[in-house]
């Protein structure tokens, strides 16, 4: 039979023992009871289905083109340049209508009865406009009309244009045949630095007052009497982790489905892929960034506080996002190995194929180290500084200062 002494430290241990579950579904149920976070999380979603909705739209979109003509052969003009869009994939439609003379081809486009004119001139062609260009006609009926040129000329020497355009052929050899867009490559790396820096700031931002408030309101007197403050730590990371990689989960796969109803299917694999990569440099950086952000809500004492305490991590979050979006050549390389930087960095070259297979993985592992000494080191100032409140603390006076 136990004794009321043995009871009492049963008692006083047993709430020890992953208490820091209790402090993260804590964090959890706050969180999602907060409708501030459950209405911001579903208008960035909304805007994210949406954009993908629009761009789908606008790339997709077909432009018809009224075209009034004069002039003997304007119709084979015409004919040509669809035939050349057509190849191209363009959707561009043009459709002419014949007009007496370039008088009244100048009076239907003034009119807004046409978009454009084409008419023939003494050296060849000449498109009318009202009050812009339109360029994708002009390269199209452009390339047409000289075409048209040649075939005439060519069968009034004697000759073909085969054996006019001998020796004058072009080839393309691409010396990285990845095949990757760099347009598309640039707008994923600005998405990635964009949802880096968004929930960085959003979620730690929300650890550091948490921490602040406890303290200023003495709550963590409470806490510190109940339950080890390494605990209360960990429960905070952790909860708040699992709530940034949800939220970040949620808007990767938005995105990826976007792209798959768009007919993306040739991006698709590689965006998934590194978007995969991506989720995991994120959820491994953000252990340590939350442990920054509580130790910069230990070291106010007031909300007012948090403006300089959190300035170096928001310079951090701002350069990593900078060099996520402009950092390319050799410079994004090596972002790509320096952890945090490479949150975002190697990602992005796993979308433009410049990484190898084994890259990511030395990148993952120095990422992850860097995090651990980070996290240990963030739960010794942490620690140190919680309880203190005769004013805002620095780094260096925590490090020093006994527990």
């Amino acid at each position: 039979m136990s004794t009321p002494t043995q009871e009492r430290q049963v008692t006083t241990r047993e709430p020890a023992k992953g208490v820091w579950r209790i402090v993260a579904g804590r964090e959890l149920a706050v969180k999602l009871r907060d409708r501030n976070f459950l209405i911001s999380t579903g208008v960035t979603l909304l805007a994210i289905v949406v954009s993908m909705v629009v761009s789908g739209w606008l790339g997709g979109r077909a432009e018809t083109v009224d075209l009034a003509v004069a002039g003997d052969g304007s119709a084979q003009v015409v004919q040509v340049a669809q035939q050349g869009a057509d190849a191209r994939d363009a959707n561009l439609t043009l459709r002419p209508h014949q007009v007496a003379d370039v008088a009244a081809v100048e009076k239907q486009v003034r009119d807004g009865d046409a978009d454009a004119g084409l008419v023939r001139t003494g050296t060849g062609w000449q498109l009318i406009g009202d009050t812009d260009e339109n360029d994708d006609l002009s390269t199209y009926v452009g390339t047409a009309a000289a075409q048209l040129a040649v075939q005439r000329n060519a069968a009034a020497a004697g000759t073909t244009m085969e054996q006019l355009q001998q020796g004058g052929s072009v080839s393309y050899r691409l010396l990285d045949d990845s095949g990757r867009d760099p347009s598309m490559v640039k707008v994923v790396g600005f998405v990635f630095a964009f949802l880096f820096y968004l929930s960085s700031i959003l979620f730690g931002m929300a650890i550091a007052q948490s921490v602040v408030e406890e303290k200023q309101n003495r709550i963590v007197e409470i806490l510190a009497s109940a339950i080890p403050l390494r605990q209360l730590l960990i429960g905070k990371i952790l909860g708040n982790t699992a709530l940034a990689f949800a939220q970040l989960a949620l808007f990767v796969g938005a995105g990826l489905i976007g792209m798959a109803a768009m007919g993306q299917g040739s991006d698709l694999a590689a965006v998934a892929g590194a978007a995969g990569w991506f989720v995991v440099f994120f959820v491994l950086g953000f252990l340590a960034l939350a442990a920054l952000w509580a130790v910069a809500g230990s070291l106010a004492t007031r909300n007012e506080d948090l403006q300089s305490t959190s300035t170096p991590l928001s310079m951090l979050l701002m350069i990593v996002m900078l060099a996520g979006i402009f950092a390319t050549g050799t410079v994004q390389v090596v972002a790509s190995y320096v952890p945090m930087l490479s949150i975002v960095a190697m990602p992005t070259r796993m979308v433009a194929g410049t990484a190898s297979w084994w890259e990511p993985i030395v990148s993952l592992v120095l990422l992850a180290a860097t995090a651990a000494v980070i996290v240990v080191l963030a739960e010794t100032v942490y620690r140190r500084s919680l309880m203190q409140t005769q004013g805002r603390m620095t780094m260096r006076q925590a490090l020093r200062s006994s527990d």
